[in-house]
């Protein structure tokens, strides 16, 4: 989502309406970077600032090893190039899969979420007839498992499935899922929770874009039939350079306005008051990163673990 020249990173999972969730704060642990501190490094600064909810993109197997009986509760990722051949697959081999790649590494119950693809219609559109029968055999390879009630399954989406956004009712899916967003040039204040006014949406109003973006999604997912679904936001955050408005002092104005929240369970005007788990995105700067400059400059932390803006997670 481009706020005047700067990538706010924004995407939902989606889950069942009887899979509802505990409002919390994690943190995406992203991994492509070349200076990043050894993963029991990583470990006691979650430990330490009392984060126990993590997001990891691949089920990269020393990873799972390092974090199995920690107590931190993850969600994993399946690969978008693994889509084709866990959906074209029995459940048998989506058992497998799953044995051999995630459950032989760590506990089952330190897996909160199996998140199968990630922004497939946005970054890999050829994977995207695959999500939803890979999350069908996913599902039965958990029925087997006995599994499937403690593991939720989902796709995260970046907001670029919504054709229309603005004003947040009128949130509608976009059936050729290219983008063109009437929120494309919305102002910095209204980003960065500090606009002095609000905007009215019928009988609701709206102070900031995180919680119209999340109320737009839910009014999508209501428009297609599934009004009751819950909602998870994976992955969202604010680059600390790299690009116009990029700065320590906005990434923290607008972790903190998420993270208080969440914590608060402020909801959103569509739902006030309900739990809102949230991935605050990225653990670290991440400098192999391809694409926007500020693409790289995520990171709360530094690899040495101090803090590169004093934020709070509870």
């Amino acid at each position: 989502m481009a706020i005047q020249g700067i990538l706010v990173l924004f995407s939902l999972f989606l889950l069942l309406p009887s899979e509802a969730v505990a409002a919390s704060v994690g943190i995406c642990y992203g991994r492509v970077a070349n200076n990043l501190p050894p993963i029991f490094d990583v470990i006691n600064i979650l430990k330490s600032n009392n984060v126990s909810n993590v997001r990891i993109f691949d089920a990269d197997p020393t990873t799972l090893q390092a974090f199995s009986g920690t107590g931190i509760k993850l969600m994993i990722g399946v690969p978008n190039e693994m889509l084709d051949a866990i959906a074209q697959g029995t459940p048998f081999f989506a058992l497998q899969w799953l044995q051999t790649n995630i459950l032989s590494h760590i506990f089952p119950s330190q897996v909160q979420y199996i998140a199968v693809g990630n922004e497939v219609f946005l970054k890999d559109p050829y994977y995207a007839p695959y999500v939803v029968p890979a999350i069908v055999n996913l599902y039965q390879a958990l029925q087997h498992l006995n599994l499937h009630e403690s593991i939720k399954l989902s796709s995260p989406q970046a907001a670029s499935i919504l054709s229309v956004s603005y004003p947040p009712s009128s949130g509608t899916f976009n059936p050729s899922l290219r983008y063109t967003s009437s929120m494309e040039h919305v102002s910095l204040d209204y980003a960065l929770f500090r606009a002095e006014k609000t905007v009215q949406d019928g009988r609701l109003m709206y102070g900031n874009l995180f919680e119209a973006s999340i109320d737009a999604f839910l009014y999508a997912i209501e428009k297609e039939g599934f009004g009751e679904m819950e909602v998870v936001v994976s992955e969202t955050g604010w680059p600390k350079g790299g690009g116009v408005a990029a700065s320590v002092e906005n990434a923290l104005a607008y972790n903190e306005n998420v993270v208080r929240r969440a914590v608060g369970n402020v909801g959103t005007p569509k739902r006030p008051g309900e739990g809102l788990e949230v991935y605050l995105f990225d653990l670290f700067d991440e400098n192999e990163k391809s694409g926007n400059e500020c693409e790289k400059h995520f990171g709360i932390f530094g690899p040495d673990g101090t803090k590169a803006y004093d934020l709070r997670f509870n």
